[in-house]
């Protein structure tokens, strides 16, 4: 039976190089496939474009490019990814730039557009998730983008494209489309795009499949993760995979980090719903079979709901932030006076926030005040004060409040730090897929 080796180069934009690298050299792969777009990512992408109309795709780009274009070029290992964001084309063109200094003369690199759907939804009456008008977000509404399905990447593959990059695509398709090019799947076989679907949601987090944010030292060891090896699915022609990772690399791929990416941001089961299928994992099995091996099957599909989730990027409110530090005796009175003087300062300069937060970190910051208090003093302390506002103004007002404990707070405080920032905030809304158009451009 046929099959095809994909490895997994990126779970998100800040991931690591390096496995990819050794994917590239010694995982005997044929496609790598970077998934780098999380919800909040192409919104910020936006917000890079504005400023500068040459940016908005994922900020490692050249360098994972620098790092394994001649590698896959050399081995003839196809890429496909979607660190395009906001700007594929600006991002094809940036690979082009690196393959010819590379002296990579004929890579054939495409850009898929078409997922920038914020003009479809400026000119119609859309509603998000809550019921409230999309257009009523007004000036603080930044993007829409549209979960595109496998077919441009299909039909990108058809036409002989070495490397892909798309913007907003459902995760899954980054790896499904390379398996129905290969395997001549048809786009309604339903079984086979369910499995296929499968594969790509258990690979497109790279790291956390072979060992990553599994660990748990004494419970759930996993070896060497500072050298994490990432994942490859073999997958066959049935749709069926194994999944390994290169022999010598950290981490570990078993039953039960299998299971644990199975069920990652999966509401139903049965019901796993993408522009491509309707996946069904509720009768997947898992197993062991060798080191490092694991054999999955068992997915199945039904047709699509022929609508495509829009993701809305806007401009919530605002957050500032300052922090300070005190340590030795009597630091925990010191940190809790502080954040006293601070509540009350905020109060008295008529501050407006929305909400508010003190945080003793180290000893309430993550479960309260309840859970969390210690039952010995601790020897150092940071306090946090965080506050929500609807004006940058306001928002860098907390941070200087803290600041000042420099001179005017309890002893001992140092080194302070202090933010403010604009908070990028995402809804859903849908939009027919016979409403959206993509396209293909070839980098000259």
């Amino acid at each position: 039976m046929k099959h095809i080796r994909i490895g997994a180069g990126a779970g998100y934009s800040g991931d690591r190089i390096e496995p990819a690298i050794e994917l590239a050299e010694k995982g005997n792969i044929d496609y790598l496939i970077f998934e780098c777009l999380a919800e909040r990512t192409i919104a910020l992408a936006q917000q890079a474009k504005m400023k500068d109309p040459t940016l908005g795709y994922d900020p490692l780009l050249a360098d994972r490019m620098q790092a394994v274009l001649r590698i896959c070029s050399e081995k003839g290992i196809k890429i496909i990814t979607n660190m395009g964001a906001a700007n594929p084309l600006g991002a094809a063109a940036k690979i082009k730039e690196i393959a010819l200094s590379l002296g990579l003369t004929k890579l054939k690199i495409a850009a898929i557009s078409g997922d920038d759907v914020l003009s479809i939804l400026q000119q119609g009456h859309y509603v998000d998730e809550s019921g409230s008008p999309v257009m009523a977000l007004g000036e603080r509404l930044l993007s829409a983008n549209a979960y595109l399905g496998a077919q441009p990447l299909v039909d990108a593959l058809a036409q002989g494209a070495d490397v892909i990059v798309t913007g907003r695509v459902a995760d899954p398709a980054l790896v499904l489309a390379p398996l129905i090019h290969a395997f001549g799947w048809e786009m309604d076989d339903w079984h086979r795009l369910g499995q296929g679907t499968l594969v790509g949601h258990l690979l497109e987090c790279a790291g956390q499949i072979t060992g990553g944010y599994f660990a748990d030292p004494g419970y759930k060891d996993v070896p060497d993760l500072a050298r994490l090896g990432f994942p490859i699915g073999e997958v066959s022609e049935d749709g069926s995979v194994i999944i390994t990772k290169v022999a010598g690399s950290g981490g570990r791929v078993t039953a039960a980090t299998c299971k644990e990416q199975l069920l990652y941001e999966i509401h139903n089961p049965a019901a796993y719903l993408t522009p491509d299928v309707v996946a069904d994992f509720s009768a997947v099995t898992i197993s062991e079979i060798g080191t490092d091996r694991v054999a999955i099957h068992g997915a199945t599909g039904h047709p699509k709901t022929g609508m495509l989730k829009v993701s809305i990027g806007y401009i919530d409110s605002y957050i500032g932030e300052g922090q300070m530090s005190y340590a030795g005796p009597g630091a925990l009175a010191r940190a809790q006076f502080a954040l006293d003087i601070v509540a009350e300062r905020l109060k008295t300069t008529e501050v407006k926030v929305d909400e508010i937060r003190y945080d003793l970190i180290g000893v309430n910051a993550i479960h309260g005040a309840g859970l969390s208090m210690p039952d010995s003093e601790p020897y150092e302390v940071r306090i946090r004060v965080v506050a929500r506002t609807d004006s940058l103004k306001e928002a860098i007002r907390i941070g200087n409040e803290v600041e000042t404990l420099y001179t005017c707070g309890p002893a001992g405080g140092g080194g302070a730090t202090k933010v403010a920032k604009d908070v990028v905030a995402v809804r859903s809304t849908l939009l027919p897929e016979a409403s959206v158009m993509t396209s293909i451009h070839y980098s000259a």
